[in-house]
């Protein structure tokens, strides 16, 4: 994949946590900030808790970190998994938010 290939991709990947983010606080009445920075989103919980999500141009990889860890996903077949089979980005994204909010959060691409 191509450096520019891979950008519209993640593009496409941030975008979606942002929209994801605005849907939970606006429908479903969720308290979560959610601050971009470049290639950088950070998630702040009620409890002022953070998931911070960044791309990673050089691997090609998109990271996760919380306060469970840090995740690398990179994309294959048109979907973004980690790299050490843990699983795809918007199901474990969803996975760590709902154990920093204390209630079930859905994440979608």
């Amino acid at each position: 994949m191509t450096e520019i290939e891979f950008l519209d991709r993640a593009e496409a990947l941030l975008q979606s946590v942002e929209a994801n983010c605005d849907r939970l606080n606006e429908v479903d009445g969720v308290d979560l900030d959610n601050q971009r920075v470049g290639g950088m989103i950070t998630l702040t919980f009620e409890n002022r808790s953070q998931i911070i999500i960044n791309l990673q141009k050089p691997l090609q990889e998109v990271w996760l970190a919380s306060k469970a860890g840090g995740y690398h996903f990179r994309l294959s077949d048109g979907v973004w998994v980690d790299t050490k089979g843990q699983g795809e980005f918007f199901a474990e994204l969803s996975r760590h938010a709902s154990s920093h909010a204390g209630t079930a959060l859905v994440f979608s691409a």
